[in-house]
């Protein structure tokens, strides 16, 4: 087992996956993302884009090929380690955002730090701080029912920052916004990432979402492709071609 570069803070090398019915949902996938950088998974719907996330970020194991973060390996942890290194490590934010209705808005961005084990008082200073660069921090004592849902997706992404991840897994995390707010909440999101040095590891089917990352990788069904952008054509305007990466 070969260990990778040690200027990648998370490497993966010929990952494959099947969903439960037995489908192929990743056929050897290799990928490495640097520390500090925006690297963003393209590819239509249905392409493996949440299927590489979660393998990469242990949510689920992999059927076959490695997984190392900071030159360790991931994919030999059982299931109590892949959930301490996304609890200590990683953070996560959904295409929708899901936030515990019983709490307020700075109770659900401290949520993980507590969870963590951090005192009460602590938490609430680095949710708080959180919120306030991603204007909601006027939110704080608000219920999730009475945000709209930009905000709601901003406390998600001040929950997941709050944490101090060294990697931040976001699928597809501004899709059910209006593009007004998802141009912005990007923003945020990316600038709040680079100026705290946390890498971003984001799934997205948008090209203008991607053209904020520093690399991407393209995924079509299960495997790593490059875009091949074929002449312009009544038969084929709009339209482009995918063909295996070697």
């Amino acid at each position: 087992m070969e260990a990778p570069p040690d200027n990648d803070v998370l490497w993966a090398r010929s990952l494959h996956f099947s969903h439960p019915d037995g489908s192929p949902g990743l056929t050897g996938v290799s990928l490495e993302v640097r520390q500090g950088e925006i690297f963003a998974v393209t590819g239509p719907r249905g392409s493996g884009k949440t299927t590489l996330l979660r393998c990469l970020s242990a949510l689920v194991p992999v059927r076959s090929g490695e997984v190392w973060f900071n030159s360790a390996p991931v994919h030999t942890l059982g299931p109590m380690a892949r959930e301490r290194l996304r609890r200590d490590r990683f953070g996560w934010i959904d295409p929708a955002p899901v936030l515990v209705p019983e709490l307020n808005v700075w109770e659900n961005a401290a949520l993980p730090l507590m969870l963590r084990g951090t005192g009460r008082r602590r938490a609430k200073v680095a949710a708080l701080e959180w919120l306030e660069r991603l204007d909601v921090g006027d939110k704080a004592r608000t219920r999730p029912r009475d945000l709209q849902q930009a905000e709601r997706q901003r406390v998600c992404i001040a929950r997941s920052l709050a944490s101090g991840p060294t990697i931040l897994f976001a699928d597809e995390p501004t899709a059910p916004l209006h593009r007004a707010d998802r141009t912005q909440v990007l923003r945020m999101l990316t600038s709040a990432a680079r100026s705290h040095g946390i890498t971003v590891v984001l799934a997205t089917a948008d090209p203008d979402t991607a053209a904020l990352a520093d690399r991407t990788a393209a995924l079509l069904d299960g495997r790593r492709v490059r875009t091949v952008h074929l002449p312009d054509a009544p038969e084929t305007e709009g339209r482009a071609a995918w063909s295996l990466s070697v």
